[in-house]
């Protein structure tokens, strides 16, 4: 019946080590959820912020909207009656055009009195030329005539003179107003492109006016839509927080509950390996008398190999661990590894391929470190694999768990308990383990540890 009881106690202390496993694995997760879900609570404050300041832009935006428009409005105004004044100015240039062409045709009217004044002058020199002769022919009774004929001669000839400067002076006028029209009519036509672009720029600054109206009206969204998502944002925070709240609190009870399994799994064990210790054969038996041969053969090569100088003490006790540079998990060397890999790596297989049921047998110091282990645990580490490397390269690393900190801290000729095998981030097998003492030259190295599942 006890040994029944032990057996059932080892098959509790499987379920409970299982459970446990699984409640590590689930507080895992749920603590790297929670650690999330801080970063994204963190992550919040920083959109709370964002938020805030999104809002009080929103809001400056709304007031430049409305400043713009009143200074828009105000600028078409100004800028309206400036076109419009511009545009006046321009019908009066284009205006002028009619002006001196009439002023050009009344040159001409003068251009033509003045040709005739010339010619009347000359009709009258002509006048006083035959007057002069007759006088003269008339002799003494004609001699005051002749004084009013040289009279009119040289009125005539002053007329002439007169007629003839008017005539240059009109002509120059004439040249003068022509070239003056040509002016004219150049800026007439760029006043009517720049009437063109008067009317392009009035309906341009309509345009800007209806824009800034929509921009006015679209700010005015924006900061009613900032608003609501102000408020949504703050409802999702506090969701979040009490999220939060309520995932430490979840990852605190089942941490607390793994904590009870772990140790109803220790006394759970300590009723196995009672058990196991009671006279009593069981299927556990047979590792047993394995792990007890076992850590005799190893002790046997190890104590022969101090006795001939192939191995020193000093190297076998060795904790100075070397970490292999690049390894992940981190794996290390010491003055003890050449040695095992060499001398117990071929025990190890050997022993382990003497039952089905066992998963390895295995080398642990004082420490927890494996300076070897079985060849389908020994692999070359592949770059960038962790999880693979912890299941294929267990050699060469530390490895802790309470049971084995009970094995290498109790003192028995063996001990057997139920054992998580950690694979790596939250990963773990659960299997059986019987631990044997090793101690050489009086001091206690470590264990020999066979593991297996029933």
């Amino acid at each position: 019946m006890l040994t029944d009881l032990g057996e059932r106690s080892g098959d509790i202390a499987l379920q409970c080590s299982e459970t446990a496993g699984f409640l590590a694995r689930l507080n895992r997760r749920i603590q790297n959820d929670s650690q999330r879900l801080s970063d994204l609570q963190s992550n919040m404050e920083t959109l709370v912020t964002s938020q805030s300041e999104s809002v009080t832009a929103a809001r400056e935006l709304s007031l430049t909207a409305r400043r713009a428009g009143r200074i828009v409005a105000d600028g078409h105004d100004t800028i309206g009656l400036s076109l419009e004044q511009i545009a006046g100015l321009v019908e009066q240039v284009t205006g002028l055009e009619g002006d001196l062409r009439e002023f050009l045709s009344v040159i001409e009217t003068v251009g033509d009195i003045s040709g005739q004044l010339g010619a009347i002058a000359r009709q009258t020199r002509l006048l006083g030329i035959n007057a002069a002769i007759e006088a003269a022919r008339g002799g003494e009774a004609t001699q005051g005539f002749a004084v009013v004929a040289d009279e009119i001669r040289r009125l005539a000839e002053q007329a002439g003179e007169s007629a003839s400067s008017v005539g240059d002076q009109l002509g120059r006028l004439d040249r003068d107003a022509r070239r003056l029209i040509g002016g004219v009519e150049a800026n007439i036509d760029r006043g009517r492109a720049v009437g063109d672009r008067i009317d392009t720029l009035r309906a341009a600054l309509t345009d800007i006016a209806g824009l800034v109206t929509q921009f006015g009206e679209r700010s005015e969204s924006i900061v009613a839509c900032t608003g609501q998502a102000e408020g949504d944002v703050a409802a999702l925070r506090n969701g979040l927080s009490l999220f939060g709240n309520r995932a430490a609190e979840s990852a605190a009870r089942v941490d607390a509950a793994r904590i009870q399994l772990e140790k109803l799994e220790g006394m759970a064990n300590d009723m196995l390996d009672r058990s196991a210790h009671g006279g009593q054969r069981t299927r556990n038996s047979r590792y047993i008398a394995l792990a007890e041969d076992g850590a005799d053969e190893v002790s046997a090569i190890v104590e022969g190999a101090l006795a001939r100088g192939d191995l020193h003490a000093g190297a076998l006790f060795d904790t100075a661990y070397r970490p292999i540079a690049g390894s992940d998990p981190a794996q290390y060397e010491n003055g003890f590894t050449a040695f095992a890999d060499a001398w117990l790596r071929p025990l190890l297989d050997r022993r382990t391929a003497e039952d089905a049921a066992i998963v390895g047998c295995c080398l642990i110091d004082i420490n927890g470190y494996l300076p070897t282990h079985i060849s389908a645990r020994s692999h070359p580490q592949r770059p960038g694999e962790p999880l693979w490397n912890m299941e294929h390269a267990r050699n060469r690393q530390i490895f802790m768990d309470a049971q084995t900190r009970r094995a290498l801290d109790g003192e028995s000729d063996f001990f057997l308990y139920t054992y998580r095998q950690d694979l790596g981030e939250g990963r773990y097998r659960a299997l059986r383990s019987v631990f044997v003492p090793l101690v050489f030259e009086g001091r206690r190295w470590g264990l020999y540890e066979v593991g297996y599942l029933i």
